[in-house]
Parts: structure tokens; sequence; C-alpha cells
């Protein structure tokens, strides 16, 4: 065999030490003591994970935050920054940008990765084709596919659809929509609907970013789900809106996202940053409960959403951190709520994007990240480090854990740390 891992407790199945066995970049053995031969890595009962998925993050507007001014924090002023900015991109600077936040990702133990890209009549294709390079270059290390999606509106920003169907012909597997940000949110997503289906591409939609539960945009998407048959093939990302509603109208909205097969992905980062910037005290948090709605049959993942820009001015490509800050923020202490965090980086979201050859099986591709922990809520509640990463059997990243250095004195040696952001 090309790699062994022995001693793991491999996530969902943590209660027996298995040994996995690599070959040709496939998982062809997962047993107790395994009887076969090959470059063995022992884990010693450390957790090992499928490669974390990333379902909704902004590659090409990441860590421009040094180039805009973040005075109100509000969605408006981050899609006007943003669009200001987006007049000096170039293609060079787009796939620096995003290599960087890639990078850390990829480290954090992501291995599958949603990113969209925006598409208007300014920007046109220069972010789409810096990722779409990126995607490429990067292949060894993650499978990244790319949303289309109109940032600016699509009803009141002619051109931007004509644009959007290129992407789609150019390779993008999934269109998006921010029908907030449109003249006619019904008009939009009336559009993306008709449009993915004559690409026969998915939907992952921006909807119902907001502080108080009228308007909600979401029951208009289940019903056009619904009509075109397109259960399991459309997410939306945020909700926020239903975090503020009553306990009966979430539960009106989770029964219908479970019947027609919606799937929510939560942000909480930027849901956190964004919302309740109105109110001067008891200020709402405006972070969907996702583990009440997996309790009700909606399927669910975290992302990560935005890195260093004006919609979120920090982040280090950690979805690990992301799991912990949404359990905190959701009151989540049960182990069972805990691994269902764990879940939400990793079987939900590759259910989310229709990748069935995910998961730790025989046969499956071989991404695995060893984790600094013995299970997946530990790794949630504790912020487990992800020492190393195998994309189809290859190694692509390792971490050491950190080290005391209790009988360290001067006449010894001082670490060597590299440069920062070297390649």
């Amino acid at each position: 065999m090309d790699l062994i891992i022995r001693n793991a407790h491999i996530a969902g199945r943590e209660g027996v030490r298995l040994d996995i066995g690599v070959d040709h970049g496939q998982v062809v053995a997962l047993e107790p003591a395994l009887a076969a031969q090959g470059r063995e890595l022992d884990v010693g009962g450390r957790l090992v994970s499928p490669g974390l998925v990333e379902t909704h993050i902004h590659l090409d507007k990441t860590r421009i935050i040094d180039r805009c001014t973040v005075a109100e924090g509000t969605v408006q002023e981050a899609v006007a920054q943003t669009a200001a900015a987006k007049r000096r991109f170039t293609q060079k600077d787009v796939y620096a940008r995003a290599r960087r936040t890639l990078d850390k990702c990829i480290m954090n133990g992501t291995m599958l990765m949603r990113t969209h890209v925006e598409i208007d009549p300014g920007i046109r294709f220069i972010g789409f084709d810096a990722i779409r390079q990126l995607a490429e270059d990067y292949a060894w290390a993650i499978d990244i596919e790319i949303c289309a999606f109109p940032q600016e509106g699509l009803i009141n920003n002619p051109g931007t659809e004509e644009l959007l169907a290129e992407a789609l012909r150019k390779g993008a597997r999934v269109l998006g929509a921010v029908p907030y940000i449109d003249s006619d949110p019904h008009g939009q997503i009336d559009r993306v609907f008709a449009l993915a289906r004559a690409q026969d591409v998915d939907i992952d939609m921006h909807l119902d970013l907001g502080d108080t539960p009228d308007g909600m945009d979401i029951d208009y998407v289940c019903d056009m789900t619904e009509r075109h048959r397109y259960g399991g093939r459309v997410a939306v990302g945020h909700v926020t809106r239903l975090s503020t509603a009553p306990p009966s109208r979430f539960d009106e909205v989770a029964r219908r996202l479970a019947d027609v097969g919606v799937a929510v992905t939560v942000l909480p980062s930027t849901d956190l940053y964004l919302c309740g910037r109105q109110q001067q005290h008891s200020v709402l948090r405006g972070v969907t409960a996702a583990h009440l709605l997996l309790g009700r049959g909606v399927n669910c993942s975290l992302s990560t959403n935005n890195v260093l820009n004006p919609f979120t001015p920090y982040g280090d490509g950690s979805l690990i951190r992301m799991a912990n800050l949404y359990a905190n923020v959701c009151h989540v202490s049960r182990p069972d709520d805990l691994a269902e965090c764990f879940a939400m980086l990793t079987a939900r979201s590759a259910r989310l994007m229709r990748r069935d050859a995910y998961g730790i099986a025989i046969g499956k591709p071989a991404d695995l990240v060893v984790f600094d922990c013995r299970d997946a809520p530990s790794a949630v509640a504790e912020l487990a480090e992800p020492l190393c990463g195998f994309k189809r059997g290859r190694l692509t990243f390792t971490r050491p854990a950190a080290q005391l250095h209790r009988a360290w004195t001067p006449s010894l040696p001082l670490p060597q740390i590299g440069a920062l952001d070297a390649p």
C-alpha cells in the first residue's frame, strides 16, 4: 500500500481505533490492526476526518480591507465599498489575494470548496478567470467549484444575465443570487431558476439578510424549488431574518425547507458582524440556529463567507473556528450537537454540494485530515488544530503540534521561522 494511517479514531465512529489503508489515491482498507505493508503514520488515537468542506466563501474579493473605508459596518456600505474597489481589480491581483487565503484554508484542513465569484458588466470575467486558474493550480490540494453570482443586482444591472450565462458555459458549476440587493427580488429569483434549469446547474443564493422576520423571500424560493422540481439542488446562505422569527414561524419555514429540499448555510462571522447595526442595546445576533433546523430535517452547513473585506474584516480560513463560534453564539453544548457542528463542516456540507464520493470508506478518495483531538465534539469545543492532510493520498500540509520548551537554555538553538507569506 502507498500509505497506512494507524490507530485512528474516524469521525462518526470514534468508538474504535482503525487503520486506514490507502493505495493509488483511494481508501482500500479500514480495519483494526491492518495486516499490510507500506509507509505508516501512527496518529496515536487522534481524530481522522474527511477533508473539511467550505460551501460558501468569496475568494475573489478577499483581503481588500486595506483598500476600503469601513465606518458603518452595513451591507449597503460593504457592497458600495467593494464595488468601488472592484474597478481596480486585475486578474493578477485577484489571483494573489485569493491564493493567500486559499493557502490558509488548506492548512486548516479544507479540501473541497465552493467559492462565489462576482460577475457583472463592470468586473466581467476578471475575477472568474483568476479563480478558475487558481483552481487548476491547486487541484493537488483542493477541489474548487465556482458559483457565479450577481452581487450588484440582476434586474437592475443590464447585461449581467448574459455574462452569468457565459460564466456557466465557461465552467461555473453553480448559479448564485442576491435577491435583496435587486430592485425586483422575486424577479431575480425567477430568472436565476430559469437560467439554472436551462444550463442544468445548482443554485446557491444569498438570502434574507436582515434584522427582522418581515419580508422574507425564503417562502418564494421554496415555492420555486418545488415548482421546478429542484429539491436537493438549492442552497440559501445567511437567512438571518429567520433567526428573528418567533418559534411558530421558524417551525413553519423549517418544515417547508425540509419538504422541498432546500439546504441552509449559516455564516456565523459575517452574520454577527453585519446584523443588529441599528440597535443600541440588547443587540441581536442574527445567526440562525442551524442545529434546530437539522432536527427538523433540513440539511445545513457552516461556512466562512468573507475574509478581510468590508463584509467581514477578519478571518483566518479556519472552519473549525467557524463551528466553535457558531456553538458559542447558539448555545450548543451537548456532545451530539457539537458532533453535528463538525458534520456541518464535513458530511453535511458534502451532501449540500452533492458530492457522493465524499467520506472515509473503501473505494472513496483518500482525502484525510488528522486533528489533534480524539473525537468530533472535541474538535469543535477545543478548536483542535489539524496536524496534517492528505489529498487523494498525497501529503498536502503539515502543522506540527506546538511544544513547550521547559528545559530550553540560551545555549540551545532557536526555532527556524520562515518569511511571512512565503510562497
